[in-house]
This record gives C-alpha cells, sequence and structure tokens, in this order.
C-alpha cells in the first residue's frame, strides 16, 4: 500500500490559505478601516520579509509595546509569518519590568506604536544592545512600519518553521511571584487554538470583538480561535462598555472573550440603554471566578449564556458549558 504524507499546516500557511481562497472577506475591522483577509495576509508577508531584510531569522525574539490595533496585528502576525517569535507586553506594566522581561526574552527587534514611542525610548539604553528598533509612525532615529515593507513581496516568506519551534512568549501578570515568560510552539498555539474553538464554538462566520490588549492570552484566544476558522476580528483600542454593546449592534458580533468586571459594566451599560445582542453565540469568561449573580444577570440578558474558563495560563484547559450551568452557579 503506498502512503502519501499529510502533515498539518500550520498557523502561518493557514492564514496564508484563507487569504487565497477567503479573500475578499473583512479579516480584520478596527474603527477606521476594514481589511480584507487577501490584504491582511499581504501585509504579514511583506512585514515579515522587511524582518528578514532588517536582519531578523527564524527563532529571533521581537519585542512588541504597542497599543490595539491593526499595526500592532500586523506585528504579531507578520513576525510569527517571519518564523520569529513576538513577545508582547502589557503597556501598563512599569519601566522596570519592561527592561526585566525584554532582557529575558533576549529581543533582537523592538517594534513600538507611536503613544509608547516616548516611553521606550527612555529605557533603550537598558535593553539588549544592537536591537532593531521599528515605530508604526515616522520617528527620528527609527524605521517604521512603512519602510520595513516597502517593496517586500506579498507572499509568505519561504523560510522552513518546524513544528516545535517557538512562536511567541507571554509573560504572566506575576500575581504569584516575578512574571514569568511562557514560550508557545507553533505546533502548540495551532492545536491550542484546534481545541479552543471547539470548546468555543467558533465558526468561519464568527465575527470576534476584542477589547482587551493584544498582548494578553484571552485576546490570543480571540485571535487564534478566529483567524483559524476564517472569520473576522473586530478590534477595539480599548475597553467601554458603551461602545462593547453599538459595536456588537452595528457589527452583529458572535463571539467575544472578556473578564468579569468586563461583564459587569456591559450588563450596567446595557440596563441604562438597551441594544440588540441577538447576534452574539458564545462568549467566554475567565481570568478571575464569575460570581453567581452576575453569572445569572448574563444568562438573562444574553440569549446564548456564557462559556467559563479556567487554566488559560497554564494551558490545560478546563471549561463549563451554558447547558451545564444549572446547578453550577
Amino acid at each position: 500500500m503506498r502512503e502519501f504524507p499529510s502533515p498539518a499546516p500550520l498557523l502561518p500557511e493557514i492564514l496564508a490559505l484563507h487569504g487565497r481562497w477567503r479573500g475578499h472577506r473583512d479579516a480584520v475591522i478596527t474603527a477606521d478601516d476594514r481589511i480584507s483577509w487577501a490584504s491582511f495576509c499581504a501585509d504579514n508577508h511583506r512585514f515579515a520579509h522587511g524582518l528578514h531584510s532588517a536582519g531578523i531569522r527564524p527563532g529571533d525574539r521581537v519585542g512588541v509595546f504597542m497599543s490595539n490595533g491593526y499595526p500592532m496585528l500586523t506585528a504579531i502576525f507578520g513576525t510569527m509569518a517571519a518564523g520569529a517569535v513576538s513577545v508582547p507586553l502589557n503597556t501598563s506594566v512599569s519601566d522596570e519590568a519592561i527592561v526585566a522581561m525584554f532582557r529575558d526574552a533576549d529581543i533582537r527587534a523592538l517594534l513600538v506604536s507611536a503613544d509608547t514611542l516616548v516611553r521606550i525610548e527612555q529605557l533603550l539604553p537598558q535593553l539588549p544592545e544592537g536591537i532593531a528598533c521599528f515605530c508604526d509612525a515616522q520617528a527620528p532615529a527609527w524605521g517604521s512600519f512603512d519602510e520595513l515593507a516597502a517593496g517586500q513581496p506579498a507572499t509568505r516568506p519561504a523560510v522552513v518553521i518546524d513544528d516545535d519551534a517557538p512562536l511567541n512568549i507571554i509573560y504572566s501578570s506575576g500575581t504569584t511571584g516575578l512574571p514569568k515568560g511562557i514560550l508557545h510552539t507553533q505546533r502548540g498555539r495551532r492545536d491550542w487554538a484546534y481545541d479552543l474553538a471547539i470548546a468555543l464554538r467558533y465558526h468561519g462566520a464568527a465575527r470576534t470583538l476584542v477589547t482587551i490588549g493584544l498582548y494578553s492570552n484571552i485576546s490570543w484566544v480571540a485571535m487564534l480561535c478566529t483567524f483559524l476558522a476564517g472569520g473576522t476580528l473586530v478590534v477595539e483600542h480599548a475597553f467601554d462598555a458603551g461602545r462593547f454593546l453599538d459595536r456588537v449592534e452595528a457589527e452583529r458580533i458572535t463571539h467575544t472573550a472578556m473578564v468579569p468586571i468586563q461583564y459587569q459594566r456591559v450588563l450596567d451599560a446595557q440596563a441604562q440603554e438597551p441594544r440588540d445582542l441577538s447576534s452574539m453565540h458564545a462568549m467566554m469568561s475567565c481570568g478571575s471566578p464569575l460570581h453567581e449573580g452576575l453569572k445569572r444577570d448574563i444568562f438573562a440578558t444574553f440569549p446564548c449564556g456564557i462559556i467559563e474558563l479556567y487554566g488559560l495560563t497554564e494551558g490545560i484547559i478546563t471549561t463549563l458549558d451554558p447547558e451545564d450551568a444549572e446547578g453550577r452557579w
């Protein structure tokens, strides 16, 4: 009997296939733009080629210190397409923590947004020497994202990425001690997304609203599950309960992932000015316990109920489905 090898594609290839077969559909929606799958993949690939031209090689660590928006998505997924390792940090951490985590990760490049540039510039002398620095806007002594991608091909870089190659490093919040760098592999992140996409009911028509920083593992759930399925990611610069409800109604949002306090604020805003929430298909709560009173109020407001998830940082995921909520409030 003749055997035909059928290797499972990794995330960079899966996204590129969506760019080819779902090219006309929306991949990303922000406050200002709608980006198709074809354009999203082309932008990621140009960014990846630009990183290679700047001397960044597969396996190199790339620090990301940016605010939510399309440039940060390009930074993360362009780095992924290059075979390099993104290290996104929470922009609210202390200067000492920024330096410690970027030094611990041994970054070889640093990507920032215009609103984080001044703060990072003051820390550059304490960061690893010789790093390549790029900003999503024009800035003296910094390369720009536009310059990085200019003239680069829109095709996926021809780099061989091993299943066990590192994909990204997420730092824990440090609530039980010093922040810990958690390294995720290419295969691990893909399989993690497969498992979560099933548990959280993602599909190709998913329209996912992200309100938490893209440095967070909670946002990585939303990003990877949505992109794995070929859906649409709606990215907010920051969380606002009223705007959350407006976006759900206007964009017919089907999925979201937030922490309990955000759901409480959304319920309060909905009570003051009701919106149409009928499009919501599945919501995830994680990060802290979901107490009985809030959980019952969510079920009363959102027909889909809510899926509780625990163990996200550790990677040993446990979920409680809406259908099993009775008796487990």
